[in-house]
Parts: C-alpha cells; structure tokens; sequence
C-alpha cells in the first residue's frame, strides 16, 4: 500500500524513458525541471525541499498532503518517537540555503529586486497538435502580430513567431517561444526574444484555458503563468537588453497571451 500523498507526488513529475535501452524511467518534476531517476520515496523527499512546489500548493492546494508534511514534519509514528519540531513554510520558501553564518557576515550577499519593465501582447493562431511524444503532448502555435510598450520602448511583434508546448498528463504546460519585436523608431531596431516557463494549475482551469471561447472567463489567480524572458539585439541603440533578466507573469485571453515583464535588478 503507498503512503498518502503518493499520488501528489507522481502528479507533479513528468515520466520518460531517456534512452530506448534504458531499463529504468527517470521523472521530471515539472515546478523546478529537476530530472532524476523514478523513485517515489526520492521524489517525494525532492518536493518536500521544491521551494517552486511548495510555494504553488500553498497558493492553490493548502489541503495538499506533501505541503502539510513540509510544515508540520512526517505524520506521527505508532511507536514513541520526538514530536517534530514545526517548521515555517515562509522561512522554507524565502530562505533557501543557510550558508555559514561567518561568511554570510563578512561577504553580504545582495537581494535582487524585480521592477516592471515592459507588457507584451501576443495574438496567436489556432494550435496545431504535433502528436504524444516521450517527453508529453507536444503543440505548436504560430505567432500573428502583437504589440508591446515599456519602460525603453514600445513597438510590434512581427508575424511568424512560434511557440512550442509540452503538455504533462495533468495539463500542466511548459512553454518555449522564439519571436521578433520592432520599435517604432525610425529606422526600427529588431530585437529577438526568447521566453520559456510554466502554466500550471487545477485540471479543470487549464482545459478551459484550452478553449478561447471560455479562457476568458478564467480568474488569473486561480492558475499560475511565469516566464523568464531574455533578449537580444545588434542595435546600438538597445545593447542594454543583451545584459538583462526578465520574469513574466501572464494570463491566456482567447487568442490572446498577455504578460508583463519584471527587470531583475
């Protein structure tokens, strides 16, 4: 018999065979992307430390059974055993390693900070299905035009962009998209972007995402939608986008992906 919550374990990975002469399946956690071999006891105590993991069960299933596990330790044994001591989740979540307390005195480390930076809107062409392959579903969508405004700039998204998706059996999807932006300077520079992330949320939000009849209807806090987002251009005028880092937190409306774009500084 497995131990409860072994099947919010085995939802949260995304099984493959590597090799075809692999004997054994390896499984990828789709909140960090960490691959490791399948094992649902090593799994397990992989998200029970997924600050990525934690920080979305708590957002969206604070019922969930690893979640309480992390807060409160292992359930209470039949035989006498130390009460576990409970832990913050927040001090988890935030506070990541805890190096040596010497070192952190003498070499402070700097907190990076995230200030928006620019909105993108992105017009889409129906996806086209490329079939299950070993890694999940996998679908491609074409970009038609868009536009975007920020901070440095503002100007069009030039049609052909191409977004490639890979769907896990519980509808979570990872994103990688490669498009092409123009300013409105005159002449325009081009700069190419390239964004990849994760949707992730309740089976029955995602499948009406799916559908741009009804994505519209769907509350942006009910799913999570990040991104990172790097670029690159020749244009003197913006060599500084060469340098940065973005983070993107978006939302699905019809045909249309709207995100906005944090500079992490």
């Amino acid at each position: 018999m497995g131990r409860i919550g072994d099947g919010d374990v085995h939802a949260a990975y995304v099984e493959f065979r590597a090799k075809e002469s692999d004997k054994c399946l390896s499984a990828q956690c789709i909140y960090c992307q960490s691959v490791r071999a399948k094992n649902t006891s090593r799994q397990r105590q992989h998200l029970l430390e997924c600050p990525n993991y934690l920080s979305a069960m708590k957002e969206h299933n604070p019922d969930n059974p690893i979640l309480h596990e992390a807060v409160n330790g292992p359930p209470v044994q039949t035989t006498p055993a130390k009460t576990p001591k409970k832990r913050d989740l927040d001090t988890m979540i935030n506070g990541g390693f805890q190096g040596s307390a010497q070192m952190g005195h003498s070499y402070p480390i700097p907190m990076p900070k995230l200030e928006r930076d620019f909105q993108m809107s992105i017009q889409l062409n129906p996806k086209i299905s490329v079939g299950q392959g070993i890694w999940g579903q996998r679908n491609w969508m074409s970009f038609i035009s868009g536009h975007w405004n920020g901070r440095w700039g503002k100007g069009t998204v030039v049609p052909g962009g191409q977004d490639s998706q890979l769907v896990a059996p519980d509808l979570s999807t990872h994103l990688d998209s490669t498009y092409l932006l123009q300013t409105h300077d005159h002449p325009p520079a081009f700069i190419s972007v390239k964004h990849d992330g994760w949707r992730v949320g309740p089976r029955e939000v995602l499948e009406k995402l799916e559908d741009p009849a009804v994505s519209d209807e769907v509350d942006p806090k009910s799913y999570s939608f990040r991104l990172y987002v790097h670029m690159e251009t020749g244009d003197t005028r913006y060599l500084h986008l060469n340098t940065g880092m973005w983070i993107g937190s978006g939302v699905r409306r019809g045909t249309e992906v709207v995100y906005d774009a944090y500079r992490v500084c």
